[in-house]
């Protein structure tokens, strides 16, 4: 039976938004982030980019980040407990999370707890309003979040110390140290977060007795400029999360939940000509480790394993009209108590297009196609346009059609899952107006999103 969700939502949206924007050169002197095609193909998407001058103005958490600078809503259990995004109105399975150009969504439960990214490990974090399902595959539904980091080939060397405490023995160290020359660039850095989190509960003389937390993280990212035409590029990225969840007034707590994730990825860029070309080579793994009662050694657990071998190829026509395809294939395993040790493999390729008509209007148009055994997945298709009559007025509108593939627990979750389910499709169209005055933009967005079970 299908079920049709529709939601009609009408935003205004006030924010602060850098734009910066480069086409391809035939020599890598600029700067050039993991996800290059982030900021190609989203001119008729609204995308807010937060520099590292606002991530240090924040707290260490993805969530706290987002709740001051984007329109993003969270449903989150107190500091450092389980955090859930909704975007225009979505669930957090319906919003992708892209690290490096890499979706990093569990395989598992099919989104990402925005407590357990830490935002002092990246030089900016972008977010993309809208499908994006053609680009980023699974769960770009109602919008994307990108966390990315940069490499620059420039004689540097600095060293950033961040600590802050707070109520509850709530404390935050974070040391990162950048080192760069012209032909290499190294940077490292490691965070602790620790919190009793044992709070008071409002118009009560009971305490939060269950809320304890710790996590670290440590990022290790390294560039090699081998000669002017070609880059190799190694990201790495270990996160440890232990913290007991807490409970309510209603309903006390005494359990545990432990994540271990790693993520991998090798990339080397090539530009020549009008052309350039990105392979990558991406490990992803999850771990998670659940006690009901974390005074007894009674668990359940689960883990999945993402490969991923990805290949892009930017063609540049000439100074109006841009190709980029992208193939990849992504084989993953997974198994735990409740779930039944399984495989899958996915074939993806994607034809994306941006034509510059006249100085004051553009277009952009994409398609995508996956090829699996285990779900049929729908032919995805994606259109945008942005028209900018005046230097301070711009009108955009894009339609796509979008979807998410059905996790690991909703196809083999014991007595529950069902092997036989199709992925979740979307349909949406929008249309929006942005007006520049001063560095600032406030932009208007009305927008509509179908979504079929």
């Amino acid at each position: 039976m299908t079920i049709k969700n529709w939601f009609y939502l009408l935003s205004l949206c006030l924010s602060a938004r850098a734009v910066a924007q480069q086409d391809s050169v035939t020599r890598l002197k600029t700067v050039f982030i993991a996800d290059n095609v982030l900021r190609k193909f989203s001119n008729s998407q609204r995308l807010v980019i937060l520099p590292d001058s606002i991530i240090a103005k924040n707290q260490t958490a993805l969530t706290s980040l987002l709740n001051f600078n984007s329109t993003i809503y969270f449903k989150e259990n107190g500091l450092g407990m389980v955090s859930s995004p909704s975007f225009r109105g979505t669930t957090a399975q319906q919003t992708a999370v892209i690290w490096n150009g890499i979706n990093i969504n569990s395989q598992l439960n099919g989104q990402t707890d925005f407590n357990l990214i830490n935002t002092t490990n990246f030089h900016s974090v972008a977010v993309r309003s809208g499908g994006g399902s053609v680009i980023y595959g699974s769960s770009a539904i109602g919008g994307s979040v990108h966390l990315n980091n940069e490499l620059q080939f420039k004689n540097q060397f600095k060293n950033d110390i961040l600590v802050n405490y707070g109520s509850f023995n709530s404390l935050g160290l974070n040391y990162k140290v950048l080192y760069a020359s012209s032909t290499f660039s190294t940077d490292v850095s490691l965070s602790r977060n620790t919190s009793t989190n044992s709070y008071n509960y409002l118009n009560t003389d009971q305490k939060n007795k269950n809320g304890e937390f710790a996590n670290t993280s440590f990022n290790l990212n390294f560039g090699f400029k081998i000669d002017d035409f070609n880059q190799l590029k190694l990201y790495n990225q270990v996160f440890d999360s232990n913290r007991n969840l807490s409970g309510t007034l209603a309903a006390d707590s005494r359990s545990n939940y432990i994540d271990f994730t790693t993520r991998t990825l090798l990339e080397w860029i090539s530009i020549k000509n009008k052309f350039v070309s990105v392979l990558k080579f991406a490990y992803l793994s999850e771990k998670y480790r659940y006690y009901e009662d974390k005074d007894y050694d009674v668990f359940s657990d689960g883990k999945a394993e993402n490969f991923i071998s990805r290949y892009d190829l930017t063609y540049k026509v000439n100074a109006k009209i841009v190709f980029n395809s992208i193939s990849d294939y992504t084989k993953t395993n997974g198994s735990g108590t409740n779930i039944l040790s399984n495989q899958r493999n996915v074939f993806s390729s994607l034809l994306l297009m941006k034509h510059q008509i006249l100085l004051k209007l553009l277009y952009e148009i994409g398609i995508r196609k996956e090829v699996t055994s285990n779900y049929d997945s729908p032919v995805l298709y994606s259109f945008g346009l942005k028209f900018n009559p005046f230097l301070w007025y711009s009108l955009r509108a894009n339609g796509s059609k979008n979807f998410r593939i059905p996790t690991f627990n909703d196809l083999y979750w014991q007595g529950q899952g069902n092997s036989k389910l199709q992925p979740e499709q979307s349909m949406q169209f929008e249309v929006g107006n942005d007006f520049l005055y001063k560095g600032f933009s406030f932009s208007t967005t009305a927008f509509v999103i179908k979504i079929d079970d």
